[in-house]
C-alpha cells in the first residue's frame, strides 16, 4: 500500500499522467496554493522609490476625456515628463496600433489633393497648417531621441493578422536551438504603427503568462515568433534603462546554463534573471495592489504634481480604471492592475530579488522519494501516538528546508506533492480502525440513507442522541416537482422507454437535489418529486439551497433534453413549486406502511404553486416565505394572489438565477417588467400593454408575458369590480 502511494506521486513528478500536463490537477492546486501563501508570507510590502505608475484611472478619463486621447494629447505628455518633470524613462502599457484622425488631418489632404488644389494662396496655409494638425508626427516627434519603450502583443489564434511592426527580436532564429525548453511560439501580432516604432528606444510585449487555475505568476521573458525570440515590456524598459548608463546602446539578452542542457537564466548587462523551462521569471511581488507610487494623469497633465516625486524615476504609463481591461488576477489580489506586474518585474530585475524555480519534475521528484519511502517504512512500523509525531516531523522538516531555500537560497521549490504523499501514507497506515462503521452509523444509514444524501448520515451518526424520527415542529422549505403533458410523453413511448425515461428524469433530479444540494428526498408520486430542506439536519440556509436546486433541476432538463432529441423521444418540462413555513416532520403513516415526510398548509402552498406554474407558463414558482429569506437570488414578481381559506394574499415569484450572475440586459428587462406589473395593477391597460409588447420583444421566449398579454385582454372585456387591488385567485386561469 505504502509503496503503491509513493508510486503514484512519483508518477504526477514525472508528468506521465493522461492529463494536459500529465500531472494531477488537484496536487497542481494545491502546489498554486501553497506558492500563493508563501509569497505573501514573505512580501517586503515596501515600495520601490525608482519607478513611478502614471495611472490612467478613472478621475483622469473623467477630467481630460473618454480614451483614447489625442496624440497631440499624448505628445505634449511625453514632452511635458521629460522636460517638466525629469523622468529618466518612460514605458507604455499601451499598443499604439491606429492612427489620430481627429484632427481632421485627411479632410485637409483631400481638399489639397482635389477640390482646391487650384484655389489660390490654399497650398501655402495648408502647408502651413498641416504640420501643427499632423497628431501621429506630433507623437512620433515627442517620443524621438527620448528613451520611450513601447508596448504591444502577440497573438496565437491560427489566422492570427499581422498589424503594423515589432521591434527585431533579442534572440535571432537558432540561438536556442538543442535548448531543451518550452518556449511557446505564436502565429500574429499587433504592433505600433512603424512611424511610433521607429522614434521609440524600444519596445516590449506584454503577453501574460497565466497558470492553469487563471492567476497571474510567471512572465515570460522570451515569447518565440518565426523561430525569433522577443522580449517583454518589462525587459525592455530594464535594457533601456541600462542603456541610459552605456551612451545608449542597449544590452544584448544572452542565454545561460550551468549543466549544458536547457535554458536557466538570461544575462543582461551585470544582471542575471532566473528562468524555467518556459523561459518564464516568478513574478517577485513586492505587495498588494498599490505597492508602487501611483500618480493620476491627470494631475501630472495639469501639473499638479511636485517634479520631485518624479525626477530621474523610471514611469509606467498604463490603466487602472476598470473600463480598459487591463486587471489580472494574481497571488496578492484578485484585480491587480496590469502595469503593476510589469512594475513588479523591472524592480525584481534591477534588484535582484527574482527567485529560481526548481526544475519541474527532477527536484520534486527527489523530495517525493526520500520523504515518500521513509514514511512508507517507518510509519507502518511505529504505534499510532509515535507515528503521528513522526508524520508530523517529516511535515515540519519539508515546511523548514522549503522555507529556508525560499528565504536564504532564493529558490522556489515544489512542496505540495511530498506533503500529500507524507499526509496519504500516515492515513493509510492509521485507517483499518475506521474502515468498520459503528453500529450507529449502520442504524442512521438504514432509517436515513434513502432520504437524505450519504454525507448528512455522516453527519448525524456523529451525535446519534440528536436525530430520531419522531414528528416534531420544523421550518422547512418544500419543493414539489411534476412533468408537463405526461400523458402525451407516456403515449408517445413504448412501456420500456417511458421507463427510461421516467428513470433517467428522476435520478437526474433526485441527484441534483440530494447530491448537489442537500436535500431530503420525500417521495416519488409517478412522474412527481417532493423533497425539503431543513430536516432531519437544521438547514439555516434551506430556503436558498431550495431555490438554486430548483434552478438546477432546471438546467439539468435542458441537457435531459439534448439527449433525449437524439433518441427521438418527447421533450421534457417540469413545473416547480417552492414555499417556506413551520411544518410537522418526522416518520408518519399507517400501521402497515410508514416514511419520513412533511405535513402542513406549507407544503399544500408549494404543491399548489407547481401546479401554477403552467397557467403563468414559468419553470418555477416560488412562495413569498421563500423569496424573503434568498437574499443573493434574483426573483421577477409574478402575482399576488388569495389562498382560497385565506384572508391574506401571498406574492409569488420566479426565480432567475443569483445576482452576481445576472446581466444588464436582464436586469434591464426586470425592471421593466416590475413597471409593468405597477401599471396593470393600477389598471393602466394601455400603458400595460406597450410594455408587455416591449418584454415579448426583449425576451421572445418567456411565456409569462403572453400569459399577462390573453390576462389583459380579459380584463379589457371584463373590468374587474371597483376596488380590485391586482391580487388574483390561487386557483384563477
Amino acid at each position: 500500500m505504502g509503496l503503491a502511494i509513493v508510486l503514484l506521486f512519483v508518477v504526477h513528478a514525472a508528468g506521465k499522467y493522461p492529463t494536459h500536463d500529465g500531472r494531477l490537477a488537484f496536487v497542481s492546486k494545491l502546489e498554486h496554493f501553497i506558492y500563493d501563501a508563501r509569497l505573501r508570507l514573505t512580501m517586503p510590502r515596501s515600495t520601490d522609490p525608482n519607478i513611478v505608475i502614471l495611472d490612467l484611472d478613472e478621475a483622469s478619463l473623467a477630467e481630460v476625456g473618454h480614451w483614447p486621447w489625442s496624440r497631440s494629447v499624448m505628445a505634449k505628455l511625453v514632452a511635458q515628463l521629460f522636460d517638466h518633470y525629469g523622468v529618466a524613462l518612460l514605458g507604455f502599457d499601451i499598443v499604439w496600433a491606429e492612427r489620430d484622425r481627429s484632427s481632421g488631418i485627411d479632410t485637409l489632404d483631400a481638399l489639397a489633393r482635389n477640390d482646391l488644389k487650384r484655389v489660390p494662396g490654399f497650398q501655402q496655409i495648408y502647408e502651413t497648417l498641416r504640420p501643427a494638425l499632423d497628431n501621429d508626427e506630433l507623437f512620433a516627434s515627442a517620443m524621438r531621441g527620448r528613451p520611450v519603450v513601447l508596448g504591444y502583443y502577440f497573438t496565437r489564434d491560427e489566422r492570427a493578422l499581422r498589424v503594423n511592426a515589432i521591434p527585431p527580436p533579442v534572440l535571432m532564429k537558432g540561438r536556442l536551438a538543442g535548448r531543451d525548453m518550452g518556449v511557446t511560439g505564436w502565429a500574429g501580432y499587433t504592433g505600433n504603427l512603424p512611424l511610433y516604432l521607429k522614434s521609440a528606444a524600444a519596445a516590449g510585449h506584454f503577453n501574460p503568462l497565466v497558470d492553469e487555475d487563471g492567476v497571474s505568476r510567471r512572465i515570460p521573458m522570451l515569447l518565440e515568433f518565426d523561430g525569433a525570440y522577443y522580449e517583454p515590456l518589462s525587459l525592455a524598459v530594464v535594457r533601456t534603462y541600462l542603456s541610459l548608463q552605456d551612451q545608449g546602446r542597449l544590452p544584448r539578452v544572452e542565454p545561460g546554463n550551468a549543466a549544458g542542457r536547457g535554458l536557466e537564466w538570461l544575462k543582461v548587462g551585470p544582471l542575471k534573471i532566473p528562468v524555467d523551462e518556459e523561459a518564464a521569471a516568478l513574478i517577485p511581488y513586492r505587495g498588494g495592489k498599490r505597492s508602487f507610487q501611483y500618480i493620476s494623469l491627470a494631475d501630472v497633465i495639469k501639473e499638479r504634481v511636485h517634479p520631485s516625486r518624479l525626477m530621474g524615476k523610471i514611469a509606467l504609463l498604463g490603466g487602472s480604471a476598470p473600463g480598459l481591461h487591463d486587471l489580472r488576477s494574481t497571488p496578492v489580489g484578485n484585480v491587480f492592475p496590469g502595469v503593476e506586474i510589469h512594475a513588479n518585474v523591472i524592480s525584481g530585475v534591477l534588484g535582484g530579488t527574482i527567485k529560481e524555480r526548481a526544475p519541474v519534475g527532477g527536484t520534486e521528484l527527489i523530495l517525493i522519494l526520500v520523504a515518500g519511502l521513509a514514511a512508507a517504512i517507518l510509519l507502518p512500523m511505529l504505534p499510532a501516538l509515535w507515528a503521528t509525531l513522526a508524520a508530523a516531523a517529516g511535515v515540519t522538516l519539508l515546511l523548514f528546508v522549503n522555507y529556508t531555500a525560499w528565504t536564504r537560497g532564493d529558490m522556489a521549490l515544489p512542496l505540495a506533492a511530498p506533503l500529500l504523499a507524507i499526509a496519504a501514507l500516515y492515513l493509510a497506515s492509521m485507517a483499518y480502525g475506521y474502515f468498520v462503521e459503528s453500529r450507529s452509523k449502520r442504524q442512521f444509514a438504514e432509517l436515513f440513507g434513502q432520504y437524505v444524501p450519504p454525507e448528512l448520515v455522516d453527519q448525524m451518526a456523529a451525535d446519534p442522541a440528536k436525530y430520531n424520527m419522531e414528528p416534531r415542529n420544523a421550518e422547512l422549505t418544500i419543493l414539489f416537482a411534476d412533468v408537463r403533458g405526461f400523458t402525451g410523453i407516456s403515449e408517445a413511448l413504448r412501456p420500456e422507454e417511458l421507463r427510461e425515461y421516467i428513470n433517467s428524469y428522476l435520478t437526474e433530479m433526485s441527484s441534483i437535489i440530494r447530491g448537489r444540494h442537500r436535500g431530503t428526498l420525500d417521495k416519488y408520486m409517478g412522474d412527481a418529486i417532493m423533497a425539503f430542506w431543513g430536516a432531519p439536519v437544521d438547514d439555516p440556509e434551506h430556503a436558498r439551497n431550495g431555490v438554486l436546486a430548483a434552478l438546477d433541476m432546471q438546467r439539468q432538463c435542458e441537457v435531459l433534453n439534448a439527449r433525449f432529441a437524439g433518441r427521438g423521444w418527447p421533450p421534457l418540462r417540469i413545473g416547480i413549486g417552492l414555499n417556506t413555513g413551520a411544518v410537522r416532520v418526522g416518520d408518519m403513516g399507517s400501521r402497515l406502511r410508514r416514511a419520513y415526510t412533511a405535513m402542513g398548509d406549507p407544503v399544500n402552498v408549494a404543491s399548489r404553486l407547481e401546479r401554477r406554474t403552467k397557467g403563468y407558463a414559468v419553470g418555477i414558482l416560488v412562495g413569498e416565505p421563500t423569496q424573503r429569506r434568498v437574499g443573493d437570488v434574483a426573483f421577477r414578481e409574478v402575482d399576488r394572489v388569495r389562498v382560497r381559506g385565506k384572508d391574506e394574499a401571498i406574492t409569488i415569484y420566479e426565480p432567475l438565477g443569483l445576482v452576481a450572475e445576472l446581466g444588464e440586459k436582464a436586469a434591464m428587462e426586470l425592471e421593466l417588467w416590475n413597471s409593468t406589473l405597477r401599471a396593470y395593477r393600477e389598471q393602466r391597460w394601455d400603458q400595460a400593454e406597450i410594455d408587455l409588447a416591449e418584454l415579448v420583444r426583449m425576451n421572445p421566449t418567456c411565456g409569462l408575458y403572453r400569459a399577462y398579454l390573453a390576462r389583459l385582454d380579459e380584463k379589457r372585456r371584463s373590468p374587474p369590480l371597483p376596488g380590485w387591488d391586482g391580487v388574483s385567485s390561487f386557483d384563477e386561469k
